[in-house]
């Protein structure tokens, strides 16, 4: 389904729901999250979440008029995927301020590091962050857009029960993680034959 003014709810209905559907929204986000060791999150978008997120931003912004709903709308439509990709916000998470001000000087380039490994079908690394440049002042930014690209013989592998790894091959930050379960379905969900 795409995002359209006409898909999504008004303001007056949007704060009707919005509380009591929050556990459902939070428990949505947590099964399309992959957590790449101690530090990396990927939260893998889809036109729940987008539809999530564009409808707190209007509530939050008190947004009603359709040139501002097209705006948002326009806004967060690039982190749909698309039926031939995944698309993920990339976070980098250290609590301890010095420490994240060290690894994001450590980390530049990561996020194109980071990928897809497809069993029988070879890894494909993220094209990251198409919206602007988010390596500045000698650092990473703690916050990535990246995007998982994959050909027909991949989907058609991964929809038939391929492994799937999700990993990193930074030189500061390797690690490898299997998807599997209810996860692992709901990513499938978004590719198309």
């Amino acid at each position: 389904m795409r995002i359209t003014p006409d898909s999504l709810l008004t303001l007056e209905a949007y704060a009707k729901i919005r509380t009591g559907s929050r556990a459902q929204a939070i428990a949505h986000r947590r099964l399309r999250s992959v957590a790449l060791g101690a530090h990396m999150t990927l939260q893998f978008e889809d036109e729940a979440t987008i539809r999530r997120q564009i409808q707190e931003m209007l509530h939050i912004e008190k947004i009603f008029d359709e040139a501002g709903i097209q705006g948002e709308i326009a806004a967060y439509a690039p982190l749909l995927p698309e039926g031939s990709n995944w698309k993920a916000t990339m976070l980098i998470e250290y609590p301890d301020v010095d420490e994240r001000r060290r690894a994001l000087a450590r980390l530049q380039g990561v996020a194109g590091r980071v990928y897809v490994e497809v069993e029988g079908q070879g890894r494909v690394h993220a094209i990251a962050d198409e919206d602007l440049d988010r390596e500045t002042g000698g650092k990473t930014s703690a916050v990535h857009f990246v995007r998982f690209e994959f050909d027909e013989a991949r989907r058609r592998a991964i929809r038939a029960g391929a492994a799937v790894v999700i990993g990193c091959d930074h030189a500061h930050y390797p690690a490898r993680v299997r998807v599997d379960g209810a996860t692992r379905q709901s990513l499938v969900d978004d590719l198309r034959p």
